[in-house]
């Protein structure tokens, strides 16, 4: 196959010095150019991998550095708020330590109109904020003292902005990393899945030419 395709990928942690061998092995000779929050690996045909540095910046500028910094045992924290549930969690590297979900009804919207519409847009405020309140306790119970090096949020911006905003949260305001996580009502294999996710090295290829899948 011929032509530039580019395409991201993502490759856990313990993969990526694996990964990065079998880029070279397709494409040839590498060069690295390493800067705090990427690493772009060219190769001899014109491929191009550029490896997004989870949990920047990085010290060590250099590909062992990336290695080193990839495979550290992140402490890192997940917060999903959504209308319907919450989910918070703490990872030491790819184990969950502990954590906890929950849901609140919320009610969607309706197409009555004036009085009934009005008392139903009340309610399902107070609802929502009540969701919120929940979800804001379990918050400060799991993430507020579990010393973090970062926290990666998910679900809905404008819910998890709400529950940050708590005086009680303001030291995580600062450990917020990348990327923010779309999905669904967090369960409990919903967080462990942001984990992973979170944890994910995100790697975005340019080819000149492929005779196999950059696959993880």
């Amino acid at each position: 196959m011929t032509g530039t395709v580019p395409r991201v990928v993502t490759v856990a942690p313990e993969r990526l010095d694996r990964w990065l061998a079998g880029f070279g092995d397709r494409h040839g000779d590498v060069e690295y150019a390493v800067t705090p929050t990427s690493v772009t690996a060219s190769a001899s045909d014109g491929s191009i991998a550029v490896v997004e540095v989870p949990f920047p910046p990085l010290a060590d500028l250099s590909k062992d550095g990336l290695l080193a910094h990839v495979r550290r045992d992140w402490r890192l924290g997940v917060l999903i708020v959504r209308r319907g549930g919450y989910g918070a969690g703490v990872f030491a590297g790819g184990n969950l330590v502990d954590s906890k979900v929950g849901s609140r009804h919320v009610q969607g919207t309706t197409k009555a109109g004036g009085w009934s519409q009005q008392r139903y847009a009340r309610r399902r405020d107070n609802q929502a904020r009540e969701a919120f309140a929940a979800a804001t306790e379990v918050a400060v119970r799991i993430l507020a003292l579990a010393r973090l090096d970062a926290l990666v949020c998910g679900g809905d911006r404008r819910a998890v902005d709400t529950v940050l905003e708590d005086p009680r949260l303001k030291d995580l305001t600062g450990l917020v990393r990348p990327p923010f996580l779309g999905v669904p009502d967090p369960k409990q294999k919903v967080l462990e899945q942001a984990g992973a996710d979170a944890r994910a090295i995100r790697i975005a290829i340019t080819e000149q030419s492929r005779t196999q899948e950059d696959s993880p």
